[in-house]
């Protein structure tokens, strides 16, 4: 059937009834803005081409000009030679590997393995512990030990945190460094199954945090030190009680450790009362020879010393902080020599002041506040270094009183009356400096087998200063200070390895001799009496002989671990710390 506007044949129904004139007549036709599209392509671009349905794109199909990624290549051994190699006999594969270590860079896993750090008990566990914390987090191997729990549950973490604090508090109480009370704490968490355990250590709070997992919530314990004292007695046995548990040999469970931890805390002083204000009199009187008095100025610095150690213990017992102790400790001396100043008395006046001044410089704290600065401590080291500045100025305000007054009533108090026939006395200042130390280690509570060896290393120190100070070698004091220092902390330190305990005992009694007592004496005289340019050089000289004690104790430490191989390879050896104090 056929349509009115032509046959079905043609192509289309209403087109082509009108023929060539209409299709032209429609071209000239202007369009309407209805007929224009926003997706039609511009006159002279090619129309897209149309998706195919049966083909449907997708969001993770590689755009069209760039390649696909290649396939993983398939994991090969650790031993086997790269690709597109001969296997080499073992001879030529060791000399190609120890090349590539010398050049820095090694292209495979050599044959023979990697050496593995190894933390064993021939080596002090201060030293391992030392090592560990001294390594990056993700370079630190995972101690050989026995595991100390009863049962195959796993440790009891919160109760191990908080025995590793408590050992802590005890140690960061008696004066340790921050970093020997890191290394304890480090050795006791590991040696109980905490493999994942950071302690923190600033000043007077202790933190550890365990983490037992990648996916497990960290547990964190803290503690505050309130108290601290000078009983290293039980440093010592603090000590002990950490070395048993982080030895192989011997077995301690958490509940011995408990009990033996109360037990320390029990424990009563090895020395009494008067029996620490009689050797506050002795250092006192020594020291006092030591810069050049007589049997006379001895009893007169001995007696000032007893009257302020108990002036002090008054102060203590109405709950006084310890600012005025030092305050009311440094007056009765001064007032001694005062005293024997206006009675015109064939003594010394200097020297029972300046012997007065030696049993309260705080060399102790001195000690630990830059050796926590030398080992990254800084927030310690800032707080204990501001300790012992209070400390001095407490010091300085009980001197400057009495110096004071005395210098107003008419007293007359020479500076170079103190120094006279030190260098012409060798054994006298020997024996006077072994008293020094013998009476310090007893004012510091230390136990009595260590009471001799800190004497013995008080003398030896005082024989290497004088020998390098004096004549004929006539070296700066500040340098032969440092030097007779440095072997003090060789010597602590050996003997401390030696006995596995701390360096303290061995250390803290044996610098008595080298204080700056003299010199802080003869900046606090000058300052009274008006003269301050001799007042601050005095005081500064002090200061600088503070500093050459402490880095020299500290530097004689460090070369003391150079005689024990330390744990692990070489490279661990590096103090990986210092890296972050270069400035980058």
């Amino acid at each position: 059937m056929a349509s009115p506007g032509g046959s079905p044949h043609n192509g289309g129904w209403g087109r082509n009834s009108a023929g060539p004139e209409a299709e032209q007549s429609e071209d000239r036709k202007p369009q309407s803005d209805e007929a224009h599209s926003a997706f039609t392509p511009p006159s002279g671009v090619p129309l897209p081409p149309v998706p195919e349905d049966d083909q449907p794109t997708s969001e993770f199909a590689v755009p069209s000009g760039l390649a696909p990624e290649p396939p993983p290549e398939p994991e090969g051994s650790a031993f086997a030679p790269p690709s597109g190699q001969i296997a080499q006999p073992q001879s030529q594969a060791q000399t190609q590997t120890q090349a590539g270590q010398h050049s820095g860079f090694v292209a495979f896993t050599p044959p023979s393995g990697i050496p593995m750090v190894r933390l064993t008990k021939e080596t002090p566990w201060q030293d391992r512990m030392r090592t560990m914390l001294r390594m990056p987090i993700a370079e630190r191997p995972v101690p050989e030990r026995v595991q100390r729990q009863e049962d195959e549950t796993g440790p009891a973490a919160p109760r191990v945190l908080d025995l590793t604090l408590r050992i802590g508090e005890l140690l960061l109480a008696g004066g340790e460094g921050a970093e020997d009370v890191e290394a304890a704490m480090f050795g006791v968490a590991h040696a109980y199954g905490l493999d994942r355990v950071e302690p923190t250590v600033t000043f007077t709070l202790l933190s550890v945090s365990y983490q037992p997992s990648l996916v497990d919530d960290p547990l964190t314990a803290s503690r505050t030190v309130r108290r601290r004292g000078t009983d290293y007695n039980r440093l010592s046995a603090v000590f002990r009680l950490v070395d048993d548990i982080c030895s192989e040999d011997v077995e301690v469970t958490l509940e011995e450790a408990y009990r033996r931890l109360v037990e320390i805390r029990r424990n009563r002083h090895p020395y009494s009362k008067w029996t620490l204000t009689v050797a506050s009199g002795a250092l006192a009187g020594a020291a006092s020879t030591l810069v050049g008095g007589t049997w006379l100025v001895f009893f007169a610095a001995a007696i000032g010393a007893m009257l302020g150690d108990r002036l002090a213990w008054m102060a203590s017992r109405r709950g006084l902080p310890e600012f005025y102790h030092f305050v009311v400790a440094a007056m009765p001396p001064a007032a001694v020599g005062i005293a024997v100043s206006l009675a015109h008395a064939d003594v010394q006046a200097s020297a029972v002041i300046t012997g007065g001044l030696f049993a309260l410089i705080p060399g102790r704290a001195l000690v630990a506040a830059v050796q926590d600065g030398l080992t990254g401590y800084y927030i310690t080291a800032s707080a204990r270094l501001l300790e012992v500045c209070y400390l001095i100025v407490g010091i300085v305000c009980g001197v400057l009183i009495v110096l004071y007054g005395g210098v107003r009533l008419g007293a007359t108090l020479r500076p170079e009356e103190a120094l006279g026939g030190v260098a012409q006395r060798p054994v006298t200042q020997i024996l006077a400096a072994m008293l020094l130390t013998l009476a310090f280690a007893v004012l510091l509570q230390q136990e009595r087998h260590t009471v001799l060896m800190a004497t013995l290393n008080g003398g030896v120190a005082w024989v290497i200063f004088g020998a390098l100070h004096f004549d004929p070698v006539g070296m700066n004091p500040v340098a032969s200070t440092a030097v007779a220092a440095g072997l003090v902390g060789l010597f602590g330190q050996l003997l401390s390895r030696y006995r596995y305990a701390s360096a303290l005992p061995y250390v803290t009694a044996a610098i008595g001799p080298l204080l700056p007592g003299s010199a802080t004496y003869f900046g606090l005289l000058g300052l009274a009496q008006g003269n301050m340019n001799a007042g601050m050089s005095s005081l500064t000289k002090a200061a600088a002989l503070a500093l050459a004690i402490a880095i020299g104790v500290n530097l004689g430490g460090e070369i003391a671990r150079l005689f024990i191989q330390a744990p692990g390879a070489a490279e661990a050896m590096a103090r990986r710390a210092s890296k972050r104090t270069r400035g980058f």
